[in-house]
């Protein structure tokens, strides 16, 4: 969003507006074009063209308003869907790390426990060849 205030023409309902808004050209074009489509969204209606000017505006209103209620509640329900893939994902990484740190202590066990393998193993043969020492 830009600074400076933009203008641009637009149709909307068969008629020009001049709109002016921080968005840029394109974005007011698109919500024009959105206007555009609910008001043949309505008009393609019976019950919407036999209305008065004002209650066929309320009812576009109300089309407007119901769409709005509808993006918002997606949009929510996606933030609390992205919100507890969030907390699943900090749980991953805590349990990955508790891993992480089990398996270090596990290799430092294991290298330990080979190393007294490796003694004790020198220690047999130590022991073997004092007992062939002491037969002979």
């Amino acid at each position: 969003m830009s600074s400076a205030k933009h203008f641009t023409e637009v149709l909307i309902g068969g008629k020009v507006y001049t709109l002016s808004g921080f968005e840029g050209e394109e974005y007011l074009q698109k919500v024009s074009s959105y206007l555009n489509h609910k008001i043949t969204e309505c008009a393609n209606s019976d019950g919407y063209r036999k209305q008065s000017a004002d209650t066929r505006n309320v009812l576009l209103a109300l089309n407007i308003a119901d769409d709005y209620f509808k993006a918002k509640k997606q949009g929510d329900s996606l933030e609390s869907d992205i919100e507890l893939k969030d907390k699943e994902m900090y749980d991953l990484k805590h349990e990955l790390i508790s891993v992480q740190i089990k398996l270090e202590n596990a290799e430092k066990e294991l290298a330990k426990m080979k190393e007294e393998n490796n003694d004790l193993q020198m220690q047999i043969v130590k022991l073997e060849t004092e007992m062939k020492n002491r037969r002979k």
